[in-house]
């Protein structure tokens, strides 16, 4: 259902830190240009956690309009609160996507029981799910054995957005729930291994400056061309570990502004990219290919 290249769309904002209307249109249609299968709107690329319910409705307004079905569209929908997940949820099915992401929930740690209530909830709302496993940000590991809980009881989940550096779990997950769930890549920098372990495709934050690279690299390994994708990956990488030198988005942010596709602002907590930082994002952007950059 989820397959190929989703780009976990920043949102860009101006000097005084409104929504950026026409670099977000500029955006969205680089993408759609460069061939992805879809977007994730209001998810942690986009600082949806800083958005207001009334700059979140708007920016589905405008996107959801534009991008017309070209794409799949994905929204995040996930907090550490059950209730306002919920509402967050009902929100976005308003405006129509192909499914929601919904994080595990961050700082409360709950429970096994917890966690599967939290997605049952969410599966009543009638959805399809992909749940967002990313322990560096949530301080939890979701065990297999809840995956498997959630599968039974949730049948919405239909795939995953595995963003765990644990490679054995990954291959166990990979593994077990194979025809049962779909492999979504959630750390950019493990595209090709997860593409080994039959994942159906990937969800990149590095993608909105990268999305060129992802679709080539993608489609050279669906038709087995292995060398050709790493030799692809080879050329991406340096400015794929550029976009995560701090904390996402603020880098990709700072591509994009050197693409000329909005500024660099981001709002609080997070701040501008250290000096020093900015001039190894230069550095990749000459490095990389033209054709592999929007």
């Amino acid at each position: 259902m989820f397959k190929g290249i989703y780009t976990a769309l920043a949102t860009p904002f101006t000097q005084e830190g409104k929504t950026d209307f026409k670099a977000l249109e500029t955006l969205l249609e680089k993408q759609i240009a460069a061939g992805i299968d879809g977007v994730v709107l209001l998810g942690t690329t986009a600082e949806a956690a800083t958005l207001d319910e009334a700059e979140k409705d708007e920016l589905l307004c405008m996107a959801m309009k534009q991008i017309n079905r070209r794409v799949k569209v994905l929204i995040g929908t996930g907090t550490n609160c059950t209730r306002t997940m919920l509402q967050n949820t009902e929100a976005a099915l308003k405006h129509h996507p192909d499914g929601v992401l919904i994080v595990t929930p961050y700082y409360n740690k709950p429970n096994p029981s917890g966690l599967v209530e939290h997605f049952r909830l969410a599966g009543q709302l009638g959805a399809p799910i992909v749940l967002y496993h990313i322990p560096g940000r949530t301080g939890q590991k979701l065990p297999l054995g809840v995956v498997e809980q959630l599968l039974q009881q949730v049948p919405q989940i239909q795939a995953v957005k595995e963003a765990d550096y644990d490679a054995a779990r990954l291959s166990s997950l990979a593994t077990q729930f194979a025809g049962r769930l779909e492999l979504l890549c959630g750390n950019d920098d493990l595209f090709l291994q997860h593409l080994s372990l039959n994942a159906s495709g990937i969800i990149s934050a590095a993608a909105n400056v990268l999305a060129p690279a992802f679709v080539q690299i993608y489609k050279a390994w669906q038709k087995g061309q292995t060398p050709k994708a790493f030799a692809l990956f080879k050329q991406a990488l340096p400015l794929i570990q550029a976009c995560y030198l701090e904390t996402n988005p603020t880098c990709v942010k700072y591509a994009l502004s050197q693409r000329g596709i909005g500024t660099e602002a981001v709002r609080l907590p997070l701040g501008p990219v250290s000096a020093e930082n900015k001039k190894k994002v230069d550095g990749a952007l000459k490095q990389t290919p033209a054709d592999l950059l929007i």
